[in-house]
């Protein structure tokens, strides 16, 4: 996925209301950005990190910039939380993700379960496959890329409602996608939601799929890599 604009420089001076970021562009200029991510957004937030944002061209939006990156020194961080679900359906289209290969249609936000929408519903395959994608931001210092950040009950109902499709026959994928290159294995944070790392464990155990693909994030482009390897335990 490339971005319609070159994304601007600056330097983060804070992130806070959860959808607020504070940032000095390279210009000298100050802005308010908004900040598409509802998590903690711990270990992608220190005051001083080089970040990028994109410009809209959109009038009515109250908020002119979004917050798509932040460098900590070592790589880039893909912070926005919508870019996921886009390059996934992205790397399906082009083959780059064998698991998901060999359906004939792809759509997006379909209900489903108790008042939800799943990412993408596959199908016109051997089976109807739902994939649910969740975007990784946490290092922690052992090195491993971690979800969630933050106790998230939303996405635990999300991993019962994969298993729900599973008991009725059809094939369901939880899908993190990871949005940084300075880790390792992925692991559930179960030292953040114990509920969420065994729900998951739960899940996958009764038939839910789990993969976890790492980003190529850069000022140019995002896209899916590479699979890398994840530990329940």
């Amino acid at each position: 996925m490339k971005f319609d604009k070159p994304l601007i420089e600056g330097i983060l001076l804070k992130r806070y209301k959860r959808f607020l970021a504070d940032i000095r562009l390279k210009n000298g200029h100050y802005i308010t950005a908004h900040c598409p991510n509802s998590g903690s957004m711990k270990t992608c937030k220190e005051p001083g990190w080089k970040t990028l944002v994109s410009e809209s061209d959109n009038p009515s939006r109250k908020l002119k910039y979004t917050w798509e990156m932040v460098h900590n020194g070592k790589c880039w961080i893909g912070v926005n939380t919508q870019i996921p679900n886009k390059i996934t359906m992205e790397a399906i289209n082009n083959d780059e993700i064998p698991e998901l290969s060999g359906y004939d249609e792809m759509h997006s936000e379909v209900k489903y379960g108790q008042n939800s929408r799943v990412d993408i519903l596959l199908t016109g395959g051997k089976d109807i496959c739902y994939v649910e994608v969740k975007n990784v931001t946490l290092v922690e210092a052992d090195g491993f890329y971690k979800f969630p950040d933050a106790i998230t009950e939303r996405g635990q109902k999300h991993l019962y409602e994969l298993l729900e499709m599973v008991k009725k026959g059809n094939r369901a994928v939880m899908l993190f996608v990871i949005q940084r290159s300075d880790g390792t294995t992925f692991k559930p944070a179960d030292h953040i939601d114990p509920d969420y790392a065994r729900a998951l464990k739960e899940v996958h155990r009764k038939g839910v799929e789990v993969l976890t693909y790492q980003a190529g994030v850069s000022p140019d482009e995002i896209k899916i890599i590479k699979r890398i390897s994840f530990s329940l335990d």
